[in-house]
């Protein structure tokens, strides 16, 4: 019985400004490809990040000029068993601004709870990231800024008998450019040469 590990390691600065929260997303569910999660966890993990980096804009800059870091970490570890392969995988996501800050977390992470009534903000963020994520800390100084740290653990267990040992090794531990080898998989899966 064999163990593998391995950790991929991200970071990207931008702009806060809300068209880029889409990037955002986008960029972690594209940095997540090599894990092969499911829709449902792609989704969970996207809202998350959208529900962060929107406080970061909207809270942290009022609206303003700054910018955003968004650091993820991914460890895999693979674990093969007499009829099994186990691959569990461990995100960590942390959206940081250098923002106004939070004085109070805890009444921040009251659902309903906004600092922007007047403009319709419904004050569900951070109840949205519990709900999607195992676990979410926040930390924050006044005038200083606020890091959300966010972290998901996603477990596939696949039969041996469904799948050749190399083809298993190659598709989930053995990538070192996850965009690129997902983009590959879509247009060999469609027939297309990439």
């Amino acid at each position: 019985m064999e163990n593998k590990s391995k950790e991929n390691n991200m970071t990207l600065e931008f702009d806060a400004k809300s068209e880029n929260e889409s990037l955002a997303r986008i960029a972690v569910a594209s940095f997540l490809t090599e894990i092969d999660p499911t829709v449902e966890e792609i989704n969970d993990i996207k809202t998350a990040v959208s529900e962060a980096v929107t406080n970061s804009i909207v809270h942290g800059y009022n609206e303003g000029p700054g910018k955003i870091t968004l650091k993820c970490k991914l460890v895999c570890n693979q674990y093969e068993k007499q009829d099994t392969y186990t691959v569990s995988s461990f995100i960590t996501i942390e959206i940081k601004d250098l923002g106004v800050g939070i004085t109070n977390i805890e009444k921040a992470r009251e659902p309903l709870f906004t600092t922007k009534p007047e403009f319709e903000r419904s004050g569900m963020g951070f109840m949205f990231m519990e709900m999607f994520m195992n676990k979410v800390d926040v930390i924050s100084e006044p005038g200083k800024g606020t890091t959300v740290i966010m972290e998901k653990k996603l477990k596939k267990v696949i039969e041996k008998n469904s799948i050749k040992s190399s083809q298993y090794n190659s598709k989930l531990m053995n990538h070192t450019n996850s965009k690129s080898i997902g983009l590959v998989n879509l247009k060999e899966k469609s027939g297309q040469r990439a």
